[in-house]
C-alpha cells in the first residue's frame, strides 16, 4: 500500500510540474521561429539568386562586383560604376523608383556605389523586367533566361 501511495504521490506531482511549467498533453504543439518563415526561406533563396545575377552583370560589365576603391568609367567616360550606368539613367530610374530627383553629380555617386547602383539595376530587371539596358552582357550571361527563372521561382512562392 505504502509503493501506491507513493506512485500516486510521483505522478500527482508531475501532473503539477506540467501545469505548472506550462506543458499541455495533447493539442498544438507551441510554434517555434525555426519552423514558421517556409515563406521567408523562399523569398532568401530568391534574393540571393537576384544578388547573383547582378554579381554575374557587374563582373561582365566591369571585371568585378562589390564596393572599389577607385572610380570604375567606361565608355569614355559614359559609363560609371561596376553596373556601367549612364548618369542619365540612374536619375530617370530613381524617379520612376521613389520620386527622387537626383542631380546629376548625386546620380554619378549612386552608380559608384555598388550596393545602392545593384539595387537599382536590380529594380530595373526584376521589377520592371527591362534587362535591355545591358545588352551585350545580358547576351552573355543570359539575362533573359534568368530573369525568368527568377520570376518563375516568385510565382511558385507566392502559389505556397
Amino acid at each position: 500500500m505504502t509503493n501506491l501511495r507513493s506512485t500516486i504521490a510521483g505522478v500527482g506531482l508531475v501532473a503539477v510540474a506540467l501545469a505548472v511549467s506550462g506543458c499541455q498533453l495533447g493539442g498544438k504543439p507551441p510554434t517555434t521561429s525555426g519552423f514558421d518563415p517556409q515563406v521567408d526561406l523562399r523569398q532568401k533563396e530568391i534574393d540571393e539568386r537576384k544578388d547573383e545575377v547582378i554579381r554575374q552583370l557587374a563582373h561582365c560589365e566591369s571585371g568585378g562586383w562589390g564596393p572599389s576603391e577607385r572610380k570604375i568609367i567606361g565608355g569614355r567616360g559614359a559609363y560609371l560604376g561596376r553596373l556601367q550606368f549612364s548618369v542619365q539613367t540612374v536619375i530617370n530610374y530613381q524617379i520612376k523608383r521613389d520620386g527622387m530627383q537626383l542631380s546629376r553629380a548625386e546620380a554619378a555617386e549612386l552608380a559608384h556605389d555598388y550596393d545602392r547602383a545593384s539595387a537599382l539595376a536590380k529594380y530595373m530587371i526584376f521589377d520592371l523586367e527591362e534587362p535591355h539596358h545591358w545588352p551585350l552582357c545580358a547576351r552573355k550571361i543570359g539575362l533573359r533566361s534568368q530573369l525568368a527563372a527568377v520570376k518563375t521561382m516568385s510565382n511558385q512562392a507566392q502559389a505556397y
